[in-house]
């Protein structure tokens, strides 16, 4: 799930990445392209996962998140999903 939140007087938008995943670790690949460093989702007490970050407005981001060190999962409510070099898809987020 992804939640965004716009400032008025801010060049850049709040956003909330959410997953509810059966997990020990979950984190977050892709965004500003990086690929080969994720970004750690912190488990909260219902057994889900998020962390928030600030992107820039006017830019579009491809991501996906990696569950266990194993499982690539697409965001279902992710602004598109755009075709990747592998034959699968990777979610993308608009600001």
């Amino acid at each position: 799930m992804i939640e965004k939140k716009y400032y008025k007087t801010k060049a850049y938008c709040k956003v909330k990445f959410t997953v509810e995943a059966e997990a020990k670790k979950v984190e977050l690949f892709g965004l500003n392209n990086e690929w080969k460093k994720g970004i750690a989702l912190v488990k909260k007490k219902d057994g889900s996962f998020s962390v928030e970050m600030n992107i820039d407005k006017g830019t579009a981001h491809e991501f996906k998140y990696l569950v266990d060190k194993k499982t690539w999962l697409n965001d279902d409510q992710a602004d598109s999903q755009l075709q990747n070099v592998f034959g699968t898809t990777n979610s993308v987020v608009t600001v």
